[in-house]
């Protein structure tokens, strides 16, 4: 099923429009770059709540660095049936960083009340699959990986309640 759903996927990125939308995705999510600087940006403008988005930040970070030392256990090879679109940092595919980091933004993130931040993780994770770099379940481990250390840590992130 997975090579199935990463095939018909792929096959989406035939149209110019959508593989230039699966590319800038992808690279913008390139080691949580994207995260980092919204949660940066959320220190920046919102002076109110400067920590907690500092430790929302920090448990992207942390989330995405768990998920790399994951896939250095488990070693799964990315999909080699169809051609991808963007290159890729490493050879392993399981679970996906992209996916961890822009999970645990939607979670840190959505909890401070950026809105527009699930939808744009969503759309990162279905990028991996449109790019041909991961199978699905991949993409379903690192969201699951990153909500589940996001939301562990979003009482700290606010300050035990005092940000």
């Amino acid at each position: 099923m997975d090579h199935r759903i990463v095939t018909a996927l792929r096959a989406c990125g035939g149209d110019p429009r959508v593989a230039g939308a699966a590319r800038a995705l992808s690279w913008a999510g390139e080691h949580g770059a994207l995260w980092v600087a919204a949660g940066l940006a959320g220190a920046a403008t919102d002076g109110a709540r400067r920590g907690a988005w500092l430790r929302g930040t920090a448990l992207v970070a942390g989330a995405h660095l768990v998920s790399m030392g994951v896939k250095r256990v488990v070693r799964r090879p990315r999909p080699a049936h169809v051609e991808p679109l963007v290159s890729t940092v490493g050879r392993h595919s399981f679970p996906s960083s992209h996916a961890t980091s822009a999970a645990a933004a939607a979670v840190a993130f959505g909890a401070l009340g950026a809105h527009a931040v699930p939808p744009l993780a969503a759309a990162v994770c279905v990028s991996r699959l449109v790019a041909g770099v991961h199978y699905p379940s991949d993409v379903a481990a690192g969201a699951a990986l990153g909500a589940l250390t996001a939301r562990l840590g979003v009482r700290w992130m606010r300050g035990g309640g005092r940000d």
